[in-house]
Order: structure tokens, then C-alpha cells, then sequence
């Protein structure tokens, strides 16, 4: 055991028990799992993911580059860094090569989001941060990545104290710094201890708007390279103070040092101090400050000046470090198990970046600094630069090349095994800018996203360009600072609630009945409704004869419904439609394009006049939110001066589709005051009703080409007209059927759906619908986009019908159409393809839609679809093809 009595600040009365790679050992509350490994002497915690190295802890924050670890309980998380894994009983955890297992099963803990206000934010709670939020007036809140405030002075045995009336985050990491104040954190809520997975809160994102950001988020210490600088017990010099203070773990018994700047004097004294052999401190500089001279003396400490490490031996662990003075190749051999390293410091400037924070070099630090504050984000303590140490600014130990049969072991980027080859490659390759050879190396861009790399890299690629950094540009900051579970940014939008699933009024009818369910835009709708013995194809013919020959309802309450009114609302609907609405009388109904600026349709549906001022216009169900943001958008952006007021309907209308031959007869039963006679009740028109009892709108509508009504009744009066439309019409055999035969219906008459039978590049004209564009209106969106000679070409793909010469074969939507009667060698010329196939009842043979280039100059012609290792032949014919004269429209 490598655990110190009497130090640190865990607590040493509460043991926990944990198992990493099969092994079990012991630590305490307050270690972290890189902590606890340590006092266990166990020093090699994963492997390199190229080279197959053994790796160990590097840091003792989350600049950490090498302790990769899998927890595997209580709940498998892959990819976390030791050094930030708080210790807790039971923890199970093996180390990593790089790559980690997604857990196969749902993760029962919970994943939280909130929101908060304040005035002024503090992040970072070291000695710079709670000073900034001492001074700071109104809502403070303050956040920090640790258990505990204090920041630099835990790696000192000391804490900090947080001032009265400041709101206090700990275990909070800022990872994002966006526009008008806004920060996203990610606290982490595993330090609920024995509790039950399921009954915590795993993780929780804040969601942060402050008036005022202070960043104080510190500085990470920055290593050198030199060969073999990967070997586990090779430590940062600030992280082994930290363990040895905050942990009571002394990292190794035999010490050698090798750091550019003062700092990693304070470890190697206080490491001697704790009962360390410190074999030597290698110090880069050729002059060091007079009092560590002293101090070193007085402790027996040897210094060589000018020197380095120029490479280390040990396979699971470091053994010995080979010190030369700076460009020697060779030098003198001293046996250790611990090498701590110190290149100077980097001021943690992510966040400040983030918010385009302008940076500059500073060559007394060999780092980036902010440049000056941002309005309302200023920066403080090491974050700034300020009370870091000078430092003689040395990215790698000059001297050992590696022979070219040798793997060069200067690591760059620990986590990718990059080298010092692999920078001086992307160079000689002709890279030049940082961010490009970022890429080609890869340096950077893992777990760490390059927190110890980045800046090797650049003053390594500098030097091989002879560039200087205070001309370069660093490589660019982007949230998030650490890594975040997809699970926590998704919250508790995960399972049912990730796509929440909306149901009609009648649903538990539906149920009850054994209807099969298809998803559309959030909603289950009724598939098809399949009778013992039945399956999708049975059920949907005989659903198909009865809207043909008697009469059929179905559930169609998941129509988008948009309430629209206002003054202005009738000049509104003209500019969103083809075709003209102001036009539009009071009990009328009218069929309506909408298309975007690009004269591509984008929805269809009715809209109806209920008054002057007043209109309930439908949409598909799947677009409903869509839609109804688009007019939002053009209401508050270009068209602000429209007194009109949009407001979505589509829950609170029950809407049940009477259709076929018997329809009238059994609305009849259920509406006795209602004149249903075509002259009385014409086609597109509407009657507010009492049907069944219930005060009622019913609208002449038909989807399938037959004689067909619209009921829409409020949501919970539903099931109750469901019920009474199907007792009316039991003795003419009234049918429920779904959204596949609605489909069928609809595509027999070339009724397009929007989506399906369009793809973003189809126009009204493309579907046959230039009846539907208005030559009276001066403009209305799209209008202008129909003139362009793209929109004009004779060759678009427009909508036509296909028969399969075999009337038994069922095209595969999607299917390509081409000319010739073999699939002729690469490239193939494609004329267009297939939106919608289906067997039908009423055509007694399969059909399909298309579209097809110059399809209406096509109808008659053969053309054929590639099924398979077979080329199918098909006669191109009108895209209406039943009842194309609509003599069955009025029954």
C-alpha cells in the first residue's frame, strides 16, 4: 500500500470495497478511482489503443490522457477517465484500450435538466473563483468540477469556504459557453452512496443564463516530450502533489523530476518531505532561483541544470529515466518508479474561447492567454495567466532521434498514440496550419480532446515550420470542454417519452378491436384491423370492398387542424396557398397547395370558411406542427402588420371519415334534422349538425373519390359517435379499416400524399395540379419560383400510373424505372421511380404511382422496373385510375 497515515482529506472511516480487472481492493470516501488504484500500487491501467502499451495515470483532473476505464456496475459506462470517477462501494471497472461498451440493457438511474437565473456566474471555485464570488453582488451561483471548493489548494492539503448567500454547484463542470449568457453544466450525481441505481438521478444538465460569467477555471500542467514518455508512473508533478496531499498517497519511493519552470519544485520537496528518495531533479533551465537551490540542498536533493529526460525503461511501470544534458543523446541512468514531469502551464482558456474570445501568446508562459474581457465574460487567476510560473518553453527533449526501424515512443497525444513522427510527417507533407494537422494526425481529438496534447503539437509543428505561436492561431475550442453522455443531454427524453406517442379519443377502441398500429408524426393509427385468419393483405382487400360497395369509417382525428383568424386572415391563407382563399364563402370548402419559397410542395389539405374572419384550415398529420410553425414564421418575420392568430385544433376535434355507396344512408339514421341530399349538401361544403345526440360539424369530403363525410364532434364525445355510426350502419355491414387502405382509396383516384408521392423537387404541376394554382393572385409564396427554367423543363418528373403487365406482381416502392427491357451496363439511365404500390379490390390486379420524367407524354408506353434479377414491365397510364369521370363523388 502506497497510502500515507495521517494525510489527505478522505475519510478514512468509511471503507468501500471495489473490483477492477477481477482484482478486489480496498480505498476510501473521498478517493477517486485513479486515487485508490494508486494507494494499491497499482500504477498500469489500460493500454494504448494503437501500440498496445501498457498506460497509466497521467493527471488528477480531467486533463488525464491515459486512465481509460469501463465501469461495468453497478451500471456500464464506457470511456471515463479514472481521475474522475468518484470512488463508491461495489464500483466494478477494467481498463480500457481505448474503445468502451455501450451497456445493452436501459440504464434505470434517471438523467435530469434544469434551468436557472442569476447574476453574475462564477466557474471554477479555486482561490480566484470564490474571490470573484465574494465580491460579486445579486444571484451568484457558483460551479465547480470538484466534491469540495478550494480548487489548486486540494492539491495543497487545504479547502476553500464558500461566501454566505452564493448558491453552490459542486461536481459541476461548465462544458459550454454560447450567446446572451447562456452555459450549459453537467453535474454528476453518482455520490449517492448505497442507493438503489434506479432511485438516483444520475446526471443533471443545467441549463444557465447569467447576466455576468467569470471564468475561473485554472490551468492545466503541461508535459514535455521525450522518449518512452508513456510508461505508467510517469506522472504530471502537480497531479502527484495533488495525490499525495488530497489523497494520502505517495505515487512512488524513488522519484526523479524533470520540469522548465519552478513549480514542480513544491512536489519534489513535499514528496521528500512524506518520505520520498528523490533521485534527481533534471531542471531544463541553466539557472534556478536561489531558494530552491537551498531548499533542494538542505534535503539532499541533486539538480542538473540544462538537462532532460531523453528516455525511460519499464514495462508495467516506469524502472529507470536516462538524464542527459539538452541535445545530448545520451546521458546518465537513474533507477526510479515514479517520474513526475512538469512543461509549464496552460491557462484552461476553453470556455472563453468558446465564446469567441480573442487569445494571445505568451512567451514567458509558452501558452495562450485571453486577450482582454468580452462584455459581460471576464476572466480570472490562472485562467488569465496570472501567479503562473516563467517557464523555458520546451516542447520536446532534443537529442535521440529514433532509427527509422524503430517505433518512435515520443508520444505527442497519449490517448491517440501520436509522435513526434506522425507532426513532423503532416508537415513534411505540406500541412502549415495547425487545425490541418490536427486532422492528419488526429492529435487532439480524443476522450481529452488534446487538453495536454493541443499545444505540444503546435509548438512542435512550429518549430519544424519555423513558425512563431504568437502569429499562429490555436486550433479552435468547441464544446463541449469534457465529455457528455448522450444520455445526459437527452434527459429524460429517453424511451417512451423520447418520442412521445400521441393517441386519438378513440384509441381504446381501436385496442379493444385488435387493430394493428402504424407510427405517423408521433401518432398511432390504425394499420388495419385484421379478422381471425386474416393478414395485411386479407384485411385490407375486404376493408377496401366495403368503402366500395357499402360503407366504411375509420379514425382520422390525427389530421392537422390550424384555427385561423383574425382581420387579415383570409389575405394570409392567399398568400400561403396556390390557389385562392379570400374568395372562399362562408359554408364552403375549398382543396389547397401550399408550397415553400422554391415553389416545391410541401403540404396539402382543406380549409373551410366557418366566418368572414375566421378559417379551420387541415393539414397532413404528419406536418401539423410543421405548418403551423411556418405560419408562424411568416406572421413574425416578414408579415408582422397581418392581424391574424394561428392556433393549433388537431386534439381538441374527434374526426371519423363516413365513406362509400350506404354512407348517406347511415348518416341519415344518425342525423335525422340533416338534409343530406346532394342538392341540399353539396360536395365541399359544411353543416353544423346534431348527430347522434352530439353538436357536430360535418363536411362533404372525400379521400376516396366514393360519396364520404367528415363528422367532427369534440375529442371526448368520440368514442360515443364511433360507436353510434357503427350501430346505424351494422345492417348494411359497416366497416373500420386504416391507414393502409385509406392509402389504397386515395391512390386509385391519384390522390397524392404529400412525402410520399413528393420528395422536396415536385411542384403542383409535377402532381397534375395546375388547376390548383391560382393566375389571379398577384403573389403568394412559391409563385415566383414556378417561372424558373429549371420548374419549366419539359422533362420533370410528374405523377402517373403504372400496370404491372402481370397483374399479380406488387412493384416495391422505391423501384427504379428505365427504358430498356434489361438492366443495361453502368451508367443507367433512370427515369424516375415508384411512390406507392398496392393490390386492389376495385381494379381486381396490382397498380402503382410514379414518377416518371415527361411522364404524361409517356402514358401508353412500356417501361420497366429492375425487381430483383428480374426486369418487371409496366404500361404507364393516367395516375387516375378508378372511376376517372367522379361519377361515384355524389353516391
Amino acid at each position: 500500500m502506497s497510502r500515507l497515515p495521517g494525510r489527505g482529506r478522505v475519510d478514512r472511516g468509511a471503507p468501500l470495497k471495489f473490483t477492477f480487472d477481477g482484482r478486489e481492493f480496498s480505498g476510501f470516501r473521498g478517493d477517486t478511482l485513479a486515487s485508490a488504484l494508486l494507494a494499491n500500487d497499482v500504477h498500469r491501467v489500460a493500454t494504448s489503443i494503437k501500440y498496445g502499451r501498457p498506460r497509466g495515470v497521467y493527471a488528477a483532473g480531467v486533463e488525464d490522457a491515459t486512465a481509460l476505464v469501463q465501469v461495468e456496475e453497478p451500471f456500464p459506462e464506457p470511456m471515463l477517465s479514472a481521475t474522475t470517477v468518484e470512488l463508491f462501494d461495489g464500483l466494478v471497472a477494467r481498463g480500457l484500450s481505448g474503445q468502451g461498451r455501450l451497456a445493452a440493457e436501459p440504464d434505470p438511474a434517471r438523467y435530469d435538466g434544469k434551468h436557472v437565473h442569476c447574476d453574475v456566474l462564477v466557474v471554477g471555485a479555486g482561490p480566484a473563483g470564490l474571490a470573484a464570488a465574494r465580491e460579486a453582488g445579486g444571484r451568484v451561483l457558483l460551479v465547480d468540477d470538484q466534491p469540495e471548493p478550494g480548487g489548486s489548494l486540494l492539491g495543497s492539503g487545504a479547502a476553500g469556504e464558500v461566501p454566505d448567500g452564493v448558491r453552490y454547484l459542486s461536481r459541476t463542470t461548465a462544458f459550454g459557453v454560447y450567446d446572451d449568457g447562456f452555459v450549459l453544466a453537467l453535474e454528476r450525481r453518482t455520490d449517492h452512496l448505497g442507493i438503489a441505481p434506479e432511485r438516483i438521478s444520475r446526471q443533471r444538465v443545467w441549463r444557465i443564463r447569467a447576466k455576468e460569467i467569470v471564468l475561473a477555471t485554472g490551468a492545466h500542467e503541461r508535459p514535455v516530450v521525450f522518449g518512452g514518455n508513456d510508461r505508467p508512473g510517469i506522472l504530471l508533478a502537480g497531479a502527484a502533489r495533488s495525490y499525495l496531499h488530497r489523497y494520502g498517497v505517495l505515487a512512488g519511493r524513488r522519484v526523479v523530476v524533470f520540469t522548465t519552470n519552478d513549480s514542480a519544485y513544491d512536489a519534489a520537496f513535499d514528496l521528500a518531505d512524506a518520505g520520498a528518495e528523490i533521485a534527481v531533479i533534471a531542471d531544463a533551465r541553466e539557472t534556478v532561483p536561489a531558494d530552491l537551490l537551498d531548499a533542494a540542498s538542505a534535503r539532499g536533493i541533486a539538480i542538473r541544470r540544462g538537462h532532460g529526460v531523453v528516455g525511460t525503461d519499464g514495462d508495467e511501470r516506469v524502472t529507470s529515466a536516462e538524464i542527459a544534458e539538452l541535445g545530448a543523446p545520451h546521458g546518465e541512468r537513474f533507477a526510479c518508479d515514479l517520474l513526475l514531469v512538469s512543461g509549464g502551464w496552460n491557462p484552461a482558456v476553453h470556455l472563453f474561447s468558446q465564446a469567441r474570445g480573442p487569445l494571445r501568446y505568451a512567451p514567458e508562459l509558452g501558452a495562450y492567454v485571453p486577450d482582454g474581457d468580452l462584455p459581460h465574460i471576464r476572466v480570472v487567476g490562472a485562467a488569465s495567466g496570472d501567479g503562473l510560473p516563467e517557464t523555458k518553453v520546451l516542447w520536446q527533449v532534443p537529442g535521440r532521434e529514433p532509427a527509422a526501424s524503430e517505433v518512435d515512443t515520443r508520444f505527442v497525444d497519449l490517448q491517440r498514440d501520436a509522435t513526434v513522427s506522425d507532426v513532423l510527417r503532416a508537415t513534411g507533407a505540406g500541412l502549415r496550419s495547425l487545425e490541418h494537422v490536427k486532422r492528419y494526425t488526429t492529435i487532439g481529438t480524443a476522450h481529452d480532446q488534446g487538453k495536454t496534447s493541443g499545444l505540444l503539437a503546435a509548438g512542435i509543428t512550429a518549430d519544424a515550420l519555423g513558425l512563431d505561436l504568437a502569429t499562429q492561431r490555436p486550433t479552435t475550442y468547441r464544446p463541449p470542454y469534457t465529455s457528455v453522455p448522450f444520455a445526459a443531454l437527452a434527459g429524460r427524453n429517453r424511451g417512451d417519452l423520447l418520442d412521445p406517442a400521441r393517441v386519438t379519443a378513440l384509441h381504446p377502441w381501436h385496442v379493444a378491436h385488435g387493430a394493428k398500429f402504424e407510427n405517423i408524426g408521433q401518432w398511432k393509427r390504425p394499420w388495419y384491423y385484421p379478422r381471425p385468419g386474416e393478414d395485411l393483405e386479407t384485411a385490407v382487400l375486404r376493408e377496401c370492398r366495403a368503402a366500395r360497395t357499402g360503407v366504411a369509417l375509420m379514425d382520422g382525428s390525427t389530421l392537422g387542424k390550424i384555427d385561423v383568424q383574425g382581420p387579415d386572415a383570409a389575405a394570409f391563407l392567399d398568400l400561403l396557398y396556390t390557389n385562392m382563399m379570400s374568395s372562399l364563402k362562408v359554408g364552403r370548402i375549398r382543396y389547397g397547395v401550399m408550397c415553400g419559397v422554391d415553389g416545391m410542395v410541401i403540404d396539402d389539405g382543406t380549409v373551410i370558411r366557418v366566418a368572414e374572419d375566421r378559417f379551420l384550415t387541415t393539414t397532413t398529420t404528419g406536418n401539423a406542427a410543421m405548418i403551423l410553425e411556418w405560419m408562424e414564421e411568416w406572421l413574425q418575420t416578414e408579415w408582422p402588420h397581418l392581424r391574424v392568430f394561428a392556433t393549433s385544433v388537431t386534439e381538441h376535434w374527434a374526426t371519423i371519415p363516413l365513406v362509400g355507396p350506404r354512407s348517406r344512408a347511415v348518416l341519415a339514421k344518425v342525423a335525422p334534422e340533416l338534409d343530406v341530399s346532394n342538392e341540399a349538401f353539396g360536395f365541399m361544403t359544411w353543416r353544423d349538425a346534431v348527430v347522434a345526440g352530439l353538436p357536430a360539424r360535418v363536411c362533404r369530403i372525400s379521400f376516396s373519390g366514393e360519396l364520404a363525410y367528415e363528422i367532427n364532434v369534440p375529442s371526448w364525445s368520440g368514442i360515443a359517435l364511433w360507436e353510434a355510426l357503427l350501430e346505424a350502419g351494422a345492417e348494411y355491414g359497416i366497416t373500420p379499416y386504416g391507414t393502409e387502405t385509406m392509402h389504397v382509396l386515395r391512390a386509385e383516384k391519384g390522390y397524392p400524399i404529400i412525402g410520399q408521392e413528393t420528395d422536396a423537387t415536385v411542384t403542383p404541376h409535377d402532381l397534375g395540379m395546375s388547376w390548383a394554382v391560382s393566375k389571379k393572385m398577384r403573389d403568394f409564396l412559391g409563385k415566383r419560383s414556378f417561372a424558373r427554367a429549371e420548374n419549366q423543363r419539359p422533362d420533370r418528373k410528374q405523377l402517373v400510373g403504372l400496370l404491372p403487365q402481370d397483374p399479380a406482381v406488387l412493384l416495391p416502392e422505391g423501384g427504379q424505372l428505365i427504358e430498356t427491357d434489361h438492366v443495361p451496363e453502368p451508367p443507367v439511365r433512370m427515369l424516375g421511380h415508384v411512390t406507392s404500390s398496392y393490390r386492389s379490390a376495385a381494379l381486381g390486379r396490382t397498380f402503382a404511382l410514379a414518377l416518371v420524367r415527361s411522364g404524361r407524354e409517356r402514358v401508353g408506353q412500356t417501361l420497366y422496373v429492375p425487381v430483383g434479377e428480374e426486369v418487371v414491365p409496366v404500361t404507364v397510364t393516367e395516375s387516375v385510375l378508378f372511376d376517372p369521370e367522379g361519377i361515384r363523388r355524389d353516391g
